[in-house]
């Protein structure tokens, strides 16, 4: 199987349903003639030319409302934000007008947009650009939020965010960008709200999502080391949350330790640790324990960005207790 980035995966998945769709354009800052911020819609313009990959003035709030309207007229828009920071700016049209459109329409007008771009930490880029919105938009009624963490993944999920006719907030990392990983030649989706087990184990399951999954199976190598054999299960999306597959590993292994980049007040790490307690409760023989970012703004400063993240470190730490070792 050939192996390809993750911005090319990416685009790839773009590309692919823009050529099956003539009603899929792509929006956003620099997507068009600067082949976008990150290259993923690099040679886009070339193909599908000015009218369907459309360069935007910097007004978040502008083009996603006009993504908004032209999804309840029929087309299907991919909105891209150079960063999620920016969809603050825009947050009024995604909250209050894309996700609650169908309900308030009594099902009259689907909108079948796709918001996608950076979210979390990628180095020195301050507090203001550096924060995880995974769970503010999960905690939105209307959303679906995929958040996947391999070239693989990426592809699939973009591709059936692009036809889900609710809307999606896609959400990738810059630090993910350069990724390689194996993507076959033909056509796949994948299911949103399904997680995948990318680790098999039998002791501890340790729960992910997005670039976070590096830490996780890094500290699941570390773990076999001293006989430790962890499952890791990467949610891959965060609205819905595939619960199931939690439950079902949590009553093999009986510990659990949730990584996330999201600071810790009502975070998805929250959600599941309260879930595995009202729905796996006689099967955990130690209390859940999540590892998030510690709750403060990101420094600039590498070292309290080291210090800040969740790490392998604190994830093994994490484990121990849980396995009271």
């Amino acid at each position: 199987m050939r192996i390809i980035q993750f911005r090319e995966a990416l685009r790839e998945a773009m590309s692919e349903e823009m050529r099956r769709d003539k009603n899929v354009f792509l929006m956003g800052e620099e997507v068009a003639e600067y082949n976008g911020a990150y290259k993923v819609s690099q040679g886009m313009l070339d193909e599908f030319g000015p009218d369907r990959v459309i360069d935007t003035p910097i007004a978040e709030l502008g083009f996603s409302g006009l993504g908004v309207g032209a999804a309840m007229n029929g087309l299907r828009p991919i909105i891209e934000f150079m960063t999620f920071n920016f969809s603050l700016v825009a947050i009024d049209q995604i909250v209050n007008s894309a996700a609650k459109m169908l309900a308030m329409s009594g099902g009259a007008y689907n909108v079948p947009i796709v918001f996608r771009g950076a979210t979390g930490n990628a180095g020195q880029l301050g507090a203001t650009h550096s924060s995880n919105f995974e769970n503010w938009f999960a905690n939105t009624p209307g959303l679906k939020v995929v958040v996947p963490s391999t070239p693989y993944d990426a592809k699939g999920l973009l591709k059936a965010s692009i036809r889900d006719n609710d809307p999606v907030i896609f959400m990738e990392s810059e630090l993910m960008y350069s990724d390689k990983g194996e993507v076959p030649e033909g056509e796949y989706l994948l299911p949103i709200g399904v997680a995948d087990i990318k680790r098999k184990g039998k002791d501890v399951t340790i729960v992910s999502f997005g670039k976070i999954m590096k830490v996780a199976l890094e500290a699941a190598e570390e773990l076999a080391k001293d006989g430790i054999e962890a499952e890791v299960i990467d949610l891959r999306s965060v609205r819905p949350i595939d619960y199931a597959t939690v439950v079902e590993s949590v009553k093999k292994t009986n510990r659990c330790v949730v990584v996330e980049e999201a600071n810790p007040l009502a975070a998805i790490s929250s959600e599941i640790a309260y879930h595995l307690q009202r729905n796996a409760f006689d099967y955990l023989d130690a209390p859940v324990i999540r590892v998030n970012s510690m709750d403060i703004p990101l420094s600039y400063a590498p070292t309290y960005i080291e210090a800040t993240l969740p790490n392998v470190k604190r994830t093994l730490e994490a484990v121990r207790q849980v396995m009271y070792k």
